[in-house]
């Protein structure tokens, strides 16, 4: 919860509509190609479109505010010790995984259908 708290600031309505509003651009086409694919008859199919694409766009969102808050610290921890450089790599990285956990997700999801 202590990414949310920096958000709470005066001005900061603007960034979560804009994030809200990206995700929904990015969830759009899924939905209309979950809803192609239920009005043939299988709805079954239609949801795990749709389940796979949040499983990307959930996991996207989650992996940049880890990579914001994550790779500020960093950089904060390498002004002041030069020597922290690897280390603040590996933490970005972990970070940077969960997008590709999500993918794995969404290909498992597909693999059912």
């Amino acid at each position: 919860m202590f990414v949310f708290k920096a958000f709470k600031r005066k001005g900061h309505m603007k960034f979560h509509m804009y994030i809200l509003m990206l995700f929904s651009l990015m969830l759009s086409p899924a939905v209309a190609f979950a809803e192609q694919v239920a009005a043939q008859g299988n709805s079954s199919v239609g949801w795990g479109y749709l389940a796979a694409a949040i499983a990307v766009g959930a996991a996207a969102l989650g992996a940049g505010l880890a990579v914001a808050v994550v790779g500020s610290a960093a950089m904060g921890a390498m002004s002041e010790k030069p020597e922290l450089a690897g280390r603040a790599l590996i933490f970005i990285g972990l970070a940077e995984g969960i997008a590709i956990y999500g993918l794995i997700v969404a290909v498992m999801i597909l693999g059912k259908l």
